[in-house]
């Protein structure tokens, strides 16, 4: 088991709730253009000595070049331990990172970060829809693992809108990766139960650069992805 590097400096790590009223005013200033970070790097942590990393927050989001969480949430260096990866996925090595982060540095807000237009969610979904043969095993994995919470999806609704199908793909693969992340890691079930470690979803619009956490989304509109992801979380994790 990863040593409590944190807890044995004696630093007391940031809640879940005040981690997550930082997120949300830091892309409430991205969105509306005042943000605080004005350069990429904090010349007043360079002046002195590199101290240990406290990130108050773990982002999984997608590789996406227009998706940066640092930036979309107005953070400085060192504010938050990001795993990237196409399509936001929980493979292990993603859900590895997640504890190396909660269990050695001590954040307890675990952020599942997808967003609008996601071009590994339209993947999966056209392979689902129109199957066909690829070059790469490694980008298969990929499209693998999407590909369950894009067939339910589909079944949802035989004759979807474009942009409805793709608004509920999205927000269905990130609640099938916040369930892969629990199911998966013994750890992060302990922290859950015993020290107030949270795992939520958001999802970040390309259009209005606005992230959107989906405990504010729920109605009954979306009571159908609560059943699809319940149904696909049984999927192995590899």
């Amino acid at each position: 088991m990863v040593s409590d590097s944190w807890a044995a400096s004696g630093v007391t790590p940031v809640s879940a709730q005040v981690a997550l009223a930082r997120l949300r005013d830091g892309n409430h200033r991205f969105a509306s253009g005042s943000t605080i970070q004005k350069t990429p790097f904090d010349q007043t942590r360079h002046s002195g000595p590199i101290a240990d990393q406290e990130p108050f927050a773990i982002v999984l989001g997608c590789s996406d070049s227009r998706v940066p969480a640092e930036i979309v949430f107005d953070q400085g260096l060192g504010d938050l331990f990001v795993v990237r990866v196409a399509g936001n996925i929980a493979f292990a090595s993603q859900i590895g990172s997640v504890e190396l982060a909660a269990e050695r540095f001590g954040a307890r807000l675990v952020v599942v970060l997808g967003h609008s237009d996601c071009g590994a969610i339209a993947a999966a979904l056209e392979q689902v829809e129109h199957p066909s043969h690829s070059r790469s095993p490694s980008l298969d994995k990929i499209i693998a693992y999407l590909q369950p919470t894009a067939r339910a999806i589909l079944a949802l609704n035989s004759q979807p809108k474009r942009d409805d199908l793709m608004r509920l793909a999205v927000r269905a693969n990130i609640l099938t990766a916040m369930g892969h992340l629990k199911l998966g890691s013994n750890i992060l079930t302990q922290l859950i139960e015993n020290d107030g470690l949270i795992i939520v979803g958001a999802e970040y619009s390309l259009r209005t650069g606005k992230v959107r956490f989906l405990e504010d989304l729920q109605d009954s509109r979306e009571c159908p992805l609560r059943i699809v992801v319940d149904n696909e979380r049984k999927e192995s994790i590899s």
